[in-house]
Formats: C-alpha cells, sequence, structure tokens
C-alpha cells in the first residue's frame, strides 16, 4: 500500500521555507481566521465559507503560488504523528459516552443509521457512478480515488482529525485530496442547507410521519443536568499539563505499540497489507482513539473537558489542517468534476438511511437532522442546526458529534476498505 511519508517529500522550491516562519506564518493565518469569524460584521460571511474551508484553502494558496512551502514535509510530520493522536485522544476521552447512551434508543438509532448510510452508501456511490463513468472513480496507487475518498468518509463520520488520520492511512496523492477536501465541504453545506430547511418545517414533518415529540422535553432535561454536573471553570496550569500528559503518554502508548503490530503483521501476514494492518500509523490512530473511548468512561477524565481539553484537542487539530494546506495545489480542484457527482450520490444514500430509520422509529424530525449533522458536519455544523430547532437543544448535536470522533477511525477504515472493493482495488 502506498503511504505518504511527509518526511521523505522532496525539498520545498517556495520562497519561504523555513520551519519556524512557516509556523508562525500558520498560525498568524489561523488567528485571523478564528478571529474575524467572531466579528459581528462577519458572520455572513463565514455562514456560507466554513472556517474549517478557509484553513486548508489560505495555506493552499500561499502553496500553489509558492510563496510558502513545508521544505521535506518537516512540519506536517510532527503534526500527524505527534498532534494528530493526541488529538484524537483528548477528543474522545472528554465524550460524555455513559450519558450519550442513556439519552435513548431512537436519539441513538437514527445516529447509527446516519453512520451505517455514510459506510453503506460510500461503496454504493461507487458502484453507482462507477457504472456509468468508470474513469471517475479509477485510478491506481496514490491516485486511486477510493485513497481520496477515505478521507471523506472520516469528515462524515468523525470529523477533521479522523480525515487527517485516513489520509495518512491510506496516502491519496495531494492533487487528489485537494478535490476532496473541495467535495467534503460543498456537499456537506449543500446537506446541512436540506436539514436547515427541516428545522423550519419540523413542525409539519413530525405530523406527517406521526412522530412522538415528547422525547425532545426529556432530552433536553437529561442535558441540563449534564451540563450542571461539570459547570466550566478557569483552566489551572496543573489542569492543563495534565491534559497534555495524558494526550502525549497515549500517543507514545500507541506509537510503540502500533509499530510492534505493523512489523508483526508484516512478518507473519503478507495479505494484511491490503487492509492497512502494516502501517504503523493505522496502528497509531486506531489505539490512540480506543485508548481515549476507554478513558472516557472515568468521570474524572471527563472532568478536564472544562478546563479546556477539547480546545486544546481544536488548537492542535487547525495547526495540521494547515500543514496540509501546505501540501495542496489548488488548480487540482477542477480537474475531477466528477467526484462531486460520486459525493452528491454518497450524501443522497446516507440521506436514504436516515430519514428511513425516522420513520421507522416514529422519531422527531428533530433526531434525523442533528444525528446526520454530527456525522457529516461534526461539532462545529452540528449545534448550529440543533439551535434551529430549540436553541436549548444545541448540547445535543455537541455531544453525537463528539461520539462522531470515536466511531470515525473505525467507520471510515471500514468504508475505504468497502469502496477499494468496489472500484477493483
Amino acid at each position: 500500500m502506498a503511504i505518504l511519508l511527509a518526511a521523505d517529500a522532496g525539498p520545498s522550491e517556495a520562497l519561504i521555507t523555513n520551519p519556524a516562519m512557516v509556523l508562525g506564518i500558520l498560525l498568524v493565518i489561523l488567528a485571523v481566521i478564528f478571529k474575524s469569524s467572531e466579528h459581528p460584521t462577519m458572520r455572513g460571511f463565514y455562514r456560507v465559507v466554513p472556517a474549517l474551508l478557509l484553513c486548508y484553502f489560505v495555506p493552499g494558496l500561499l502553496a500553489t503560488t509558492e510563496l510558502v512551502g513545508d521544505d521535506r514535509g518537516r512540519l506536517y510530520h510532527v503534526a500527524s504523528r505527534y498532534l494528530l493522536p493526541a488529538c484524537l485522544v483528548m477528543l474522545t476521552m472528554t465524550a460524555d459516552l455513559p450519558g450519550i447512551l442513556r439519552l435513548g434508543p431512537k436519539m441513538l438509532g437514527v445516529f447509527l443509521a446516519s453512520t451505517a448510510g455514510v459506510i453503506i452508501g460510500a461503496p454504493l456511490a461507487v458502484l453507482i457512478v462507477g457504472t456509468i463513468s468508470p474513469e471517475t472513480v479509477g485510478g491506481a496507487d496514490a491516485d486511486a480515488v477510493w485513497r481520496g475518498l477515505s478521507t471523506v468518509a472520516g469528515s462524515w463520520i468523525g470529523g477533521g482529525a479522523n480525515q487527517a488520520a485516513m489520509k495518512e492511512v491510506f496516502g491519496p496523492s495531494d492533487d487528489l485530496f485537494s478535490a476532496m477536501v473541495a467535495v467534503d465541504v460543498i456537499v456537506a453545506n449543500l446537506w446541512m442547507g436540506v436539514l436547515l430547511w427541516m428545522a423550519g418545517s419540523n413542525l409539519m414533518i413530525d405530523r406527517l410521519i406521526k412522530a412522538d415529540r415528547r422525547q425532545l422535553d426529556a432530552l433536553n432535561d437529561r442535558l441540563a443536568r449534564v451540563e450542571r454536573q461539570a459547570p466550566p471553570r478557569p483552566a489551572l496550569t496543573s489542569d492543563l499539563m495534565t491534559i497534555c500528559a495524558i494526550g502525549f503518554l497515549a500517543t507514545g502508548i500507541a506509537s510503540l505499540l502500533g509499530g510492534w503490530l505493523a512489523g508483526r503483521f508484516a512478518e507473519t501476514a503478507p495479505w494484511a497489507s491490503r487492509f492497512s494492518l502494516t502501517s504503523p500509523f493505522f496502528w497509531l490512530v486506531v489505539i490512540a482513539t480506543t485508548i481515549g473511548v476507554a478513558l472516557s468512561f472515568s468521570r474524572r477524565v471527563r472532568s478536564l473537558e472544562s478546563t479546556g481539553a477539547s480546545r486544546i484537542a481544536t488548537v492542535f487539530l487547525y495547526l495540521l489542517v494547515a500543514t496540509i494546506g501546505l501540501k495542496m495545489d489548488l488548480m487540482a480542484i477542477g480537474e475531477r468534476p466528477g467526484i462531486f457527482v460520486v459525493g452528491l450520490v454518497w450524501i443522497s444514500i446516507q440521506a436514504v438511511f436516515v430519514l428511513t430509520a425516522t420513520v421507522l422509529l416514529r422519531a422527531p424530525i428533530f433526531f434525523a437532522a442533528v444525528g446526520s449533522q454530527a456525522n457529516i458536519g461534526g461539532a462545529a455544523s452540528a449545534p448550529v442546526v440543533a439551535a434551529a430547532f430549540d436553541p436549548r437543544l444545541a448540547p445535543v448535536g455537541v455531544l453525537l458529534a463528539v461520539v462522531g470522533y470515536a466511531l470515525g477511525t473505525y467507520g471510515a477504515w471500514l468504508a475505504a476498505q468497502l469502496m477499494r472493493i468496489a472500484s477493483g482495488g
């Protein structure tokens, strides 16, 4: 399996390549994006152009014009091997998984139906489009389209961290990944528009499907109790040190075990390379995620969320996103218009899954909208969709999106393997 190793990339021909200077430029870009997104006059712009998209494309623009470059991929190597797994640990260890399991079978059922729709919809979309246009879903080695689509699966089940993990595990070319970022953002935002329409018509839709809306009030009460149990407080230096210690120790354990497991599979099971089992990075991501999930069952560990665990993880994540942007060629996006058709077919199959589950369970359309957006859009936009129904219910989107982070690694890997088979790879 062709895995891209950023550290082995050739020297950059960009004007600015000094790693310290490039890191400073990237952090300035991220600071400007997020600071401007908070300004009242810019809110309309950021509703149309997500901040995440700019975090990819502004560095990508600098790289395409050869103003700034990541020489030999050194920054990306550090971000992907150290910051990404620590980010996954921090995001999953603070998820209130026991509390989410108590939200009720209908809410979880609809959410998992959306996850299943993404996983099963992936190979179906490849097969459907491949029947009409085989070259659209073809390609070989790092340009195999299924490798690029694996990153979309990571984003649509989990989020940016899972997307970056799949990029490193399956190694799509930088040009292919550039197109996939566009597919991810554009198609996902089209679907979000549909969900916001549902929010405005939710009473009519619920009457049509004879949904039981009493669960919404009970759900809101449970979430209010969860919030009261862990009120935010100023973070102490000891809190921040503890969060980083857990994240990076788990990363170290995952790296050590991952290297050993990858070596054992390479020596004893030649077939394992087809499933990424000989990739140390695959095991690094899986073990780090699993450690985070296991830690989330400790109330003391979960309480670290009130002192900024997810905020630290978010800084790590967006720094990784910016370093990925430096590897992108924006001119390559317009060369693959057929990929957008795959994305539209894929999101439509996901919609069938989630809406069918909603009707069969007689769940409110709120469950469908938030359960779907928690997968497709992640923690950034799921609470927006939830708040469109009722501002008090915004925490539902956050909680379910965090579960998506935990499922994203496993689900995206499975979707990628199904797409590989569907495309004949």
